[in-house]
């Protein structure tokens, strides 16, 4: 199995990048979102990859972080949904949008999706909802690993890997204070998705006092 690519990006395609590799290129689908972060053309990359087998196919998918490997997968056990299906949600929503649309039971973000319609959507969302709280706290501390590789002599030094964004970062913290609170975590995680959609700019204290008044007794 091939878990992690690191080299020289040498060739971007619309939906695919080719990384030199000690002389060797190997071809890794990727998404919109993926391929927009690469750095040039020359310069060192890394990605996390799953290696997809089929008969008279391999082919290799790329992520920039481990949390966004899990979600491909993840999202491969939902009926209809292939390697390009998923692909395409996640380059549409990120991970963090995809754990937030499951979670506010939203199909319609997941439809948004190319080639994704409205009965694949809501099974996505049918199917997943009890996994998505689990998967938002891996989140936490998933760094990106797109610019990680050494460039080769004469060629430009990449730039450090990118640190987690701090929205994923006090999403994921304050879905773990919930349920350590005793709630259930498919509760917290719609609280704190509903509070990150109320409140884009909130920190993790934020994010547990809005969700903790969604979650709070009505009447």
């Amino acid at each position: 199995m091939i878990g992690k690519i690191s080299g020289i990006l040498d060739h971007r395609g619309a939906d695919h990048v080719l990384i030199d590799v000690r002389g060797v290129g190997y071809i890794v689908h990727v998404s919109d979102r993926t391929l927009a972060a690469m750095p040039g053309l020359g310069e060192g990359v890394a990605l996390y990859t799953e290696l997809l087998v089929r008969e008279d196919l391999l082919q290799l998918f790329g992520f920039p972080t481990l949390i966004e490997k899990d979600w491909h997968r993840l999202l491969m056990t939902v009926q209809g949904v292939g390697a390009k299906a998923a692909m395409a949600i996640l380059g549409t929503l990120g991970p963090d949008g995809v754990a937030r649309a499951i979670s506010l039971g939203d199909a319609r973000s997941i439809q948004a999706a190319p080639g994704i319609g409205p009965k694949i959507a809501q099974r996505v969302v049918m199917e997943l909802k009890s996994k998505a709280p689990s998967l938002m706290v891996q989140g936490q501390g998933a760094a990106t690993v797109v610019a990680e590789a050494p460039a080769a002599p004469g060629r430009r030094k990449p730039a450090p890997a990118a640190k987690p964004a701090p929205r994923a970062v006090f999403t994921a913290d304050a879905l773990s204070a919930l349920t350590n609170l005793g709630y259930q975590p498919t509760d917290a995680a719609q609280a704190v998705a509903q509070a990150a959609d109320d409140a884009p700019d909130a920190d993790t204290a934020g994010l547990i006092r809005a969700a903790l008044k969604l979650l709070a007794p009505k009447g």
